[in-house]
């Protein structure tokens, strides 16, 4: 291997050069010192492209331009384009404190995704059944298919589960504990098993396992239909040792921490977030928004097979209006150029792919959130704009708390469950608030009155406070 020879390391006064300091900073950050001249390099040729006449003059637009462009390249592997951000982000955020740089969404471009995992959440449903049921992971469809081979009838209660419309988690929740399940009854032939080896089974969860109350009425919901809808004998009269349901109250943040954590956050995940308190949605929900379902003439958006497959409406905040139009316009932009290099679909369910063949590449069936890189689709091959991983948002909520000092388990859910919390506090009542979350029962909704701080009602003082 060469030696690395870093650029000049002082000036000619003898103070240290913006070289010198960048290298001492990749000291500083911990990076891996084989690494530094890729990092070096990396700088070098933005600065090539850029040709700055100092780097205080760049804009965000023309290192966002760069980054756009470094991420469509095919020769680069995703590992690369995020070192590529890291190696712009410490240079013209860290070292030279650059308003262009400041202005820069560099999470969003630090998530870089290839290829998409077979058991992609988005696209696991048009997978075969052997690359993406009833696992999760890359190991996902060797898994289900070693399972399926010791247990055919997983197979078949895969194409069952998808037959009736049912989500995909739940597919790979059902197939999972019913592969347990059968594990469990060792060597047993399917039709002698019954009743008394699912009361059995439960029992094990919740006395030698010591699972949770939720968990074991998953078992027990996926081994049920594995009965009723695959081996057609519904089982009846069960009877076994169950777990002690505990309730747990949500994790809601308060105003103040709310603002705290948004402040935080800036760029599409920025927004996101924003839109996740703002309108309740959940997480997923949030990140497959698509272009349409934003109606800013009605003032509303259009949430699209929530959880359990239902459609529902929730406002837009008028806040958000102005920053969503934005990146609308900046989002638009990209899939134009997309379209121009030939590229450009999106993924669409395969029914309705069929039924619009050329709906993928329309503007309106875009993803509001789109990934920073073009993705394969592990199904068809085909390269397309993806949506953001989640786990980039979920990290970025995650950072923004503990920058924010906020002593509590921060999530996307948090800002969910403080959306509700909070119209309860302003007067609104409990049905509004269920129909805005999507709850099927209004007793899931009620667990927000347990948290709040009622308006209107005095607050119960603790007599230590008399003394």
């Amino acid at each position: 291997m060469s030696t690395f020879n870093p650029p000049r390391r002082r000036r000619e006064d003898g103070a240290p050069s913006n070289w010198d300091r960048y290298l001492e900073l990749l000291v500083r950050r911990e990076v891996p010192q084989k690494f530094h001249r890729w990092y070096v390099q990396r700088v070098e040729e933005f600065l090539k492209v850029a040709k700055p006449t100092a780097l205080s003059t760049l804009t965000a637009t023309e290192i966002t331009a760069y980054l756009q462009q470094v991420s469509g390249r095919a020769d680069l592997a995703d590992w690369q384009v995020r070192q590529i951000v890291d190696a712009l982000q410490l240079l013209l955020v860290d070292l030279a404190q650059t308003k262009g740089g400041k202005d820069v969404d560099w999470a969003y471009w630090r998530a870089a995704q290839r290829r998409l995992e077979s058991a992609h959440a988005t696209v696991v449903r048009e997978q075969p059944l052997d690359a993406g049921s009833g696992a999760s992971g890359r190991d996902a469809g060797p898994r289900f298919a070693r399972s399926a081979e010791t247990f055919p009838i997983l197979e078949e209660l895969a194409r069952t589960i998808r037959a009736m419309q049912y989500s995909i988690r739940t597919e790979q929740s059902y197939v999972d504990w019913c592969h347990r399940f059968l594990v469990y009854c060792g060597d047993r032939e399917l039709d002698a098993l019954g009743v008394e080896d699912v009361q059995r089974f439960l029992s094990h969860l919740a006395v030698e396992r010591s699972v949770a109350a939720k968990t074991q009425g998953l078992a027990y919901n996926s081994v049920a239909f594995l009965f009723a809808q695959v081996l057609e004998r519904p089982l009846e009269d069960v009877r076994f040792a169950r777990t002690k349901r505990q309730t747990r109250l949500p994790v809601v943040l308060t105003r103040d921490e709310v603002r705290a954590l948004l402040a935080r956050m800036d760029g599409s995940l920025g927004l996101l977030a924003r839109l996740l308190y703002g309108t309740g949605m959940r997480l997923m929900e949030g990140i497959r928004l698509r272009v349409a379902d934003a109606d800013f003439g009605n003032g509303h958006i259009l949430v699209r097979n929530g959880k359990g497959g239902k459609d529902r409406v929730v406002p837009l905040p008028e806040t958000l209006r102005g920053p969503l139009e934005s990146h609308l316009h900046e989002i638009k932009a990209r899939h134009q150029s997309d379209l121009d290099a030939g590229v450009g679909s999106v993924y669409l369910p395969s029914a309705l792919a069929r039924k619009y063949p050329n709906a993928a590449k329309e503007w309106i069936w875009q993803f509001v959130f789109p990934s920073v890189r073009l993705s394969q689709d592990p199904a068809s091959g085909q390269v397309r704009r993806h949506h953001l991983h989640e786990s980039s948002l979920q990290r970025a909520i995650k950072l923004a708390g503990q920058e924010a000092g906020i002593a509590k388990r921060v999530n996307s859910h948090a800002l969910r469950h403080s959306f509700a919390t909070h119209l309860l506090e302003d007067g609104y009542d409990i049905r509004t608030v269920q129909e805005l979350l999507g709850h099927a029962d209004v007793s899931t909704t009620m667990i927000y009155t347990h948290v709040m701080n009622r308006p209107g009602v005095l607050p119960v003082k603790s007599p230590a406070d008399r003394l």
